[in-house]
């Protein structure tokens, strides 16, 4: 168990961290959050509580997440660890030459062009069938019930819904379906109105009786590839019929006495690893300490440089993960780190839309899961009658071929979304997760520097103030971090750009448990409408 003081808080929220011993659901939507915990009181288990907390955050969250998502998760269950991997490929008859054709000199971010084929409902169903105690269609209930029965929007999501009304053409025949959905002639709810989503609802029963199989080879599936045809997309009915999920082993790297644990490619958990690798050459000196900043912001920016030049579906790949996590390799890139800010030469990362969950039981089991339409509500299509928004996550594939994440057919992108987990001494301490897009690895960098170096409890670890680089040498930190501090690294060369408000540096959860008294304890984000739901 990670040693902190319950009682040191010295961050602007004052949030007190929060214990529980029979089970704990930790998300960024409190009916969500409530939705995991009904199924731990029905006799589910961890697993059974993050699959409801999942399809809940469809509804009540649709501005990260949706049916047409992708999902990634760790799940600790009965003393084991295992990895699952449910993102969609790109479409069969999709390629280089033929996106070019169209005008374009990279995958646009909106339209039918960037869809893959979305996993969520396919990762749900999976871990239902290998782990769960309940049936899908008792887990799903929740979020069906939200869905068809209406539910009050919370304030950040009010926020981004109507920050998303912006994004995409109205008067264009492919995205009307998106303003039916989401909109009233227009416009997007305000904190406390009332949604219905009736479409997401009869989806979501129909995911429930077929064990996930409607969505990718019945009605659903014909539905989308109707649509997909008719607006001239890639996207195909027996490109959704080929979907599998796959089991990963989770990656580890030994950092101070723990093991922090990340998915493998095409999921970019190796960066958060290869920063984390770096930086066991350093002690670091107390938390707000100009140097302790530099040589976190500089592992990260070499470990990012190494993500984008070789993560990629892992069919594709020219180097092993092994081979990144090696130690002689962080050492190579901890020689880099001098006393001035360094250029890693890398493009500029983009923001995405995600959440992030945790859950736990009261027998031991736990659950680190992320879903995602990637930026926001994904690619702005909507498919009719259905409720779902599709993913736009073929947006980071490269229209050039000598690119290791070079856009093809049936190929997994480089992936933005990662759930973290923590052991110690071969145990689980818990998972852990900061969402939204780019800023993940580098929250999960903050967040576990914050509990293991400094010590600092679950809550305190995700309130303190957060920095985001931006590319180059270019950071941006949140409005309360040290003044002092930001003007010192403004003289060892980085780029330091203030910022007005919070948003933008990621939503994270924690869940960590005690090893001898199995007393779980966790954090929630204050930079979101965030809950722990609690048994």
């Amino acid at each position: 168990m990670l040693q902190f003081d319950p009682w040191y808080h010295p961050y602007p929220s004052k949030r007190s961290p929060i214990y529980s011993q029979r089970g704990m659901v930790a998300t960024s939507q409190p009916l969500a959050s409530e939705a995991g915990l009904e199924m731990l009181k029905k006799g589910g288990n961890a697993v059974d509580a993050a699959i409801a907390t999942a399809a809940a955050l469809t509804v009540v969250e649709p501005t990260s997440n949706g049916i047409g998502s992708d999902l990634f998760a760790i799940v600790w269950l009965d003393g084991k660890m295992h990895g699952m991997n449910a993102s969609g490929r790109s479409p069969g008859g999709i390629s280089i030459d033929a996106v070019k054709a169209r005008g374009h000199e990279s995958v646009p971010r909106n339209g039918l062009i960037p869809v893959n084929v979305p996993g969520a409902p396919g990762g749900w169903s999976a871990l239902s069938e290998q782990f769960g105690r309940l049936s899908l269609r008792e887990v799903l209930a929740p979020a069906i019930r939200l869905a068809e029965e209406g539910f009050p929007v919370s304030p950040i999501v009010s926020k981004h819904w109507k920050a998303a009304v912006h994004l995409y053409p109205a008067d264009e025949p492919a995205f009307k379906p998106w303003f039916d959905t989401f909109t009233h002639q227009g416009n997007a709810p305000d904190p406390g109105d009332v949604w219905h989503f009736p479409d997401h609802g009869a989806t979501l029963r129909k995911i429930a009786k077929t064990n996930g199989k409607a969505f990718y080879e019945g009605e659903i599936a014909e539905r989308i590839d109707h649509f997909s045809r008719e607006h001239n997309g890639f996207l195909r009915g027996e490109d959704m019929a080929r979907f599998r999920t796959d089991w990963a082993q989770p990656l580890s790297v030994h950092y101070k006495g723990y093991d922090i644990w990340e998915l493998p490619p095409n999921g970019q958990g190796l960066v958060p690893l290869m920063a984390m690798n770096i930086l066991n050459g350093f002690d670091l000196p107390a938390k707000e300490n100009t140097e302790a900043y530099h040589v976190q912001m500089e592992a990260l920016k070499l470990a990012f440089r190494e993500g984008y030049e070789h993560i990629t579906d892992p069919a594709h790949m020219r180097v092993t993960p092994e081979t990144l996590l090696a130690s002689e390799y962080a050492a190579e890139q901890r020689a880099l780190i001098g006393e001035k800010a360094i250029d890693p030469y890398v493009g500029t990362p983009p923001r995405g839309g995600t959440v992030y969950l945790a859950t736990a039981d009261g027998d031991g089991n736990m659950v680190s899961m992320i879903q995602s339409n990637y930026a926001g509500f994904g690619s702005g299509i909507v498919i009719p009658g259905t409720g779902i928004s599709m993913q736009n996550r073929g947006w980071e594939f490269k229209l050039d071929e000598n690119a290791v994440n070079a856009l093809a057919p049936n190929k997994r992108t480089y992936h933005t979304i990662i759930p973290g987990f923590l052991t110690k001494g071969g145990e689980p301490v818990g998972p852990f997760g900061v969402m939204g897009g780019y800023m993940m690895p580098q929250g999960h960098l903050q967040v576990l520097v914050n509990a293991i170096d400094y010590g600092l409890n679950p809550q305190a670890a995700l309130d303190a103030p957060r920095w985001k680089w931006i590319g180059g040498k270019s950071l941006e930190v949140e409005p309360h971090f040290p003044a002092e501090i930001a003007r010192k690294l403004v003289r060892k060369g980085h780029h330091i750009r203030p910022t007005l408000e919070a948003g933008g540096f990621g939503r994270g959860q924690v869940i960590w448990r005690n090893q001898e008294t199995g007393v779980l304890v966790g954090g929630t984000e204050p930079r979101a409408d965030g809950h722990l739901a609690i048994w």
